[in-house]
């Protein structure tokens, strides 16, 4: 037997009004300021247990509106030093990852099929078949929306397993980089400050190399795709 199926405009209603309660939910809540350094300071740095976990729901729940996930990182890196800040911010950045892949999957399937249908289509060319490696070049890029491709991988049809992987996989380097400027910024130390700076241009550049080495005729990233033709 079928099961019933909501409308597509229904759920789109659904999906936007759901994200206006959670922002004013988060607002009543006096976490508008959520991931500024005074509330870093007064919720999370020096706190234990309770500031690791609210660290985590925090930088889940707010990567998952499309906070960026450098900044979840940086903070990090501020408020737990680099290594912690980098495992942390890592497993923060995959938890609105995946909170994104599922709402977009449950509420918002239509609504973002007819939002984004020349990316989704791109998508599902470029990561078919390798999901793992594919996910893992697109987090590497230093272009591209983490929100825009949560959203448009959890319409489609790739194995969400390997791509959570290939996602969490691929936020390390950008989350080391971010987590040892912010931890510079505890200590004072300009020189990890300068190197995270480096560190990026350079991750940047190899990933740009690696997708253009790997992609196989395929390209997701439209930005990417215009740099390749002198003539765009």
């Amino acid at each position: 037997m079928r099961k019933p199926h909501l409308p597509v405009w229904l759920r789109g209603i659904f999906l936007i009004l759901s994200l206006v309660g959670l922002g004013l939910l988060l607002k009543n809540a006096g976490l508008e300021h959520i991931f500024e350094r005074d509330w870093i300071d007064e919720n999370v740095r020096g706190h234990g247990v309770r500031g690791y976990g609210l660290f985590l729901a925090a930088g889940a729940i707010m990567t998952a509106l499309g906070l960026p996930r450098q900044l979840v990182a940086f903070f990090g890196g501020y408020a737990f030093g680099v290594w912690l800040g980098l495992l942390l911010g890592a497993i923060a950045a995959l938890g609105g990852c995946i909170l994104a892949f599922y709402y977009a999957r449950l509420f918002g399937r239509g609504l973002v099929r007819r939002m984004f249908p020349d990316k989704l289509q791109r998508f599902e060319d470029f990561i078919r078949g390798h999901t793992f490696t594919m996910t893992l070049l697109v987090r590497l890029l230093p272009a591209g929306s983490n929100l825009v491709t949560n959203l448009i991988a959890g319409v489609s049809k790739i194995p969400k397993l390997h791509f959570f992987a290939g996602s969490f996989t691929g936020y390390l380097p950008q989350t080391l980089i971010f987590a040892l400027a912010g931890s510079g910024l505890t200590v004072g130390s300009h020189w990890q400050i300068g190197l995270s700076i480096v560190l990026f241009i350079i991750s940047g550049m190899l990933g740009v190399r690696l997708y253009r080495q790997m992609r196989h005729g395929r390209t997701y990233a439209k930005e990417l795709e215009t740099q390749d033709d002198p003539q765009s």
